[in-house]
């Protein structure tokens, strides 16, 4: 099977399991008893349709209208598949619904129309519009998406938006006024070609001309060339940009010009052409997968270019993430009737305006950067900046109400930007940055139980998605077997070892020489050296130590102490630890939680507590957060004297005496360490009071391993961890019995960890 038919049946099983599809409606209201049925339905429900007969406003009072968008589509115009129907757009649509509610909260019902007649669609839209808080219309051909949005925006009073056409426009617009800038230019200056005339490249240039380029100094092309006053049978929107210049091919309008704008086919630019454009110039390659010019070939020929694309893998993405979701937020929140110029040159500004404020850490750990700032690989914010959602929103908000077109205005903003931090909850962006992170520099991955299949299938994943270089353990013929099920290519990067099989007895005694000579003085004999090092996880954790692999997974199908004891034997803890711990990440509905100790420390002393809060904080800052932490007893604050209490306490005083800084409070119960309200109320002198905790640091094993299940099976939460700290060396173990997931994400957790490790050696050879 190739690479291609492989990654075409995952995509296929993805959407078709565990079930069908991307999207399901969720309850948001009590319905356990029959007083709640009767209140959801008859005869309570009654209440609420009556109250909305009187004032249809008052459907945002009592249903989800106001958080509930369309996502219509007749499937004229699918990503680069053209005209496919209707039926087959579904899973895009079902796409972008989760894009709606992973990125701005924003609940999605997709629709399907089956006709590609204008009127019948407008009709349709109507229609079903009082269902919806707003409409988004998807892939649908020009030019009657023109026709089509221009209508319904006419004709509803909720708010109606062609992404396809507005939102590569909002986020390249935004791109260019900052590029731009950092080029010396003026945009009534700049002189702009624009390839491909489609819906988007329409609505790209009206918007860079409201802020400021000139139509003279605009040449637009499509299939044919140059789009000429003297061409016949424009349609509207090409003659609105046909130019008066006497030239007909791309070479012609590259001359010269300040910014190229590619929103049509790949490879369509030359070099010859780069070099043929003025000084600094901006060159937006946009067409998906491949743009017009190859990034690596257009920086190297022009050391003076700003270059943007489509893609993640290079420099200033282009994506309609950064636009779509934000700006129907803001639309939603204030009920707005449309989404006017004045919102869209909003958001335009807002992005534009984050790009050149200081990136929060957390960004700059996810895309593997030092330090981001503006300039030339950096003039629009990244997809995983999560103040994309407390910046774009409220400028989007405040436009539609300086515009007239808001019926609920903000007053308070403040609770607003709360209300927008509160909705940033658990959409599993941690998840998403710590992949993207790994996957910046992958690392030599030892999977220690590599013959078990979904061990392998993790394997899999992670080699395919370049999270890391798997070095797969375990029993060859069975290992090869399985790779051939499930279509694991055994490529030149991947590496299978048998600890126990003759081709490996040399790297086995060469391994056991190393691992005598440091414990030959605690009882161990060479040949219980030899013996121990054809175990696998003997041999994986020698790996690590021995520099032939970079970090290593086990646990999933063995007890956990005894793949504990190989690595606390071979790879020990680091410098100034004198105890290992465990924590455990947890994506909730209300954000990350770490907790700690989830599988190491029975019953730790106060000072074990405090150790294990540090190496905690250690990991949060990993990710690329700021640590704050309670320390969780059954007592609040000296309100019991009992040991396992006084425990507590004296692990706080401790972290308080010696590490000052650290953002750590307690002893609390939970509730109050959860609810910042709550605590700040009745505990105002707190050092958590009014803040988030992220990390909740338990009294004995018992607490931490218990809440930390009981979270992940009442509230399938994921739960990423347990995550090995105070080791010498990246080891992690699995759960036993593990999901592929859970497995991909520990792998993900294992790279980072190795990238630190690797960042602090280097540091402290540098010193």
């Amino acid at each position: 099977m190739t690479s291609n038919e492989r990654k075409r049946r995952e995509a296929l099983v993805y959407h078709a399991k565990p079930k069908p599809g991307k999207i399901e409606v969720v309850p948001t209201k009590k319905y356990a008893t029959q007083r709640d049925l009767a209140l959801a339905y008859s005869p309570g429900v009654a209440a609420p349709c009556l109250e909305i007969e009187k004032d249809k406003n008052n459907s945002y009072k009592y249903t989800a209208k106001g958080n509930l968008v369309a996502v219509i589509s007749n499937g004229t115009a699918v990503l680069g598949l053209g005209d496919i129907g209707a039926e087959a757009s579904k899973p895009v649509m079902e796409g972008k619904g989760l894009l709606f509610k992973i990125f701005a909260d924003i609940d999605v019902f997709d629709i399907e129309v089956d006709t590609r007649n204008v009127e019948e669609f407008i009709a349709t839209v109507k229609n079903i519009a009082p269902t919806f808080g707003g409409i988004n219309l998807e892939d649908i051909k020009a030019p009657e998406a023109f026709e089509i949005e221009r209508r319904l925006k006419e004709e509803l009073d909720i708010p109606v938006m062609h992404d396809d056409q507005h939102g590569t426009a909002i986020i390249s617009a935004a791109a260019l006024l900052n590029a731009v800038e950092l080029a010396g230019k003026k945009m009534e200056e700049v002189r702009i070609v624009v390839s491909g005339a489609g819906a988007a490249a329409v609505s790209c240039t009206r918007l860079y001309k409201s802020f400021g380029a000139k139509a003279e100094n605009i040449v637009m092309l499509d299939s044919k060339g140059v789009i000429r006053e003297d061409r016949e049978n424009l349609t509207d929107e090409k003659r609105e940009f046909a130019s008066h210049r006497k030239i007909d091919v791309l070479d012609d309008a590259m001359k010269d010009a300040d910014v190229f704008v590619g929103l049509s086919v790949a490879d369509i630019v030359t070099p010859a052409m780069l070099l043929t454009m003025a000084d600094n110039p901006i060159v937006f390659a946009m067409a998906n997968p491949d743009p017009e010019i190859d990034y690596d070939l257009a920086v190297k020929t022009r050391k003076d270019l700003i270059m943007a694309t489509g893609r993640s893998d290079h420099p200033n993405q282009v994506n309609n993430v950064l636009g779509f979701p934000f700006i129907f937020r803001g639309a939603l929140d204030v009920r707005a009737t449309k989404i006017n110029e004045e919102m869209k040159k909003a958001a335009v500004r807002a992005l534009a305006n984050l790009a050149k404020e200081a990136v929060p850490e957390q960004v700059n750990i996810a895309y593997g950067e030092t330090k981001l700032n503006f300039g030339r690989d950096y003039i629009i914010p990244k997809p995983f900046d999560a103040r994309l959602l407390t910046e774009i929103p409220p400028a989007v908000a405040k436009a539609a109400m300086e515009s007239g077109v808001a019926k609920e205005p903000i007053e308070d903003w403040q609770r607003y930007e709360d209300e927008l931090y509160e909705r940033l909850g658990g959409d599993n962006k941690i998840t998403r940055l710590m992949l993207n992170r790994a996957k910046m520099n992958p690392k030599r991955v030892v999977y220690a139980e590599a013959d078990h299949l979904d061990v392998l299938k993790a394997a899999q994943i992670s080699r395919d998605e370049g999270v890391c270089k798997p070095i797969l353990l375990g029993r060859r013929e069975v290992i090869l077997e399985l790779m051939e099920e499930i279509d694991f290519e055994n490529g030149d990067d991947i590496v299978i070892i048998d600890p126990k099989s003759d081709e490996q007895k040399e790297q086995v005694n060469a391994y056991a020489e190393k691992y005598w000579e440091t414990s030959q003085r605690k009882g161990v004999t060479l040949y219980e050296s030899q013996k121990l090092l054809r175990e696998r996880n003997y041999f994986a954790a020698m790996m690590v130590n021995a520099g032939d692999a970079d970090a290593l997974l086990s646990g999933y199908s063995r007890a956990y102490p005894t793949v504990v004891k190989p690595i606390l034997d071979l790879i020990g803890m680091a410098k100034g630890v004198s105890r290992i711990a465990a924590t455990n990440l947890m994506n909730t509905s209300r954000g990350p939680i770490f907790i700690s100790d989830t599988s190491i420390n029975i019953n730790p002393s106060a000072g074990d507590l405090a150790r294990i809060a540090k190496m905690t904080s250690y990991i949060i800052k990993m990710f690329g957060m700021e640590p704050v932490m309670a320390m969780i007893s059954y007592a609040n604050y000296g309100s019991s004297n009992h040991p396992e209490a006084r425990k507590v306490k004296d692990a706080v005083e401790i972290l308080h005496q010696r590490t000052p800084e650290l953002l750590v409070d307690g002893e609390l119960q939970v509730d109050f360490a959860l609810n910042k309200e709550m605590l700040q109320s009745k505990f105002p002198f707190s050092k958590l009071a009014g803040r988030k905790v992220n990390a909740l640091i338990f009294p004995n094993l018992d607490s931490a391993n218990s809440t930390y299940k009981l979270i992940k099976e009442l509230n399938k939460s994921d739960s990423i961890g347990p995550i090995m700290m105070g080791l010498k060396k990246p080891a992690h173990i699995l759960q036993l019995g593990a999901s592929v997931e859970e497995m991909v994400n520990m792998t993900a957790v294992a790279v980072i960890d190795a990238q630190e490790k690797d960042k602090k050696r280097q540091a402290a050879l540098s010193i």
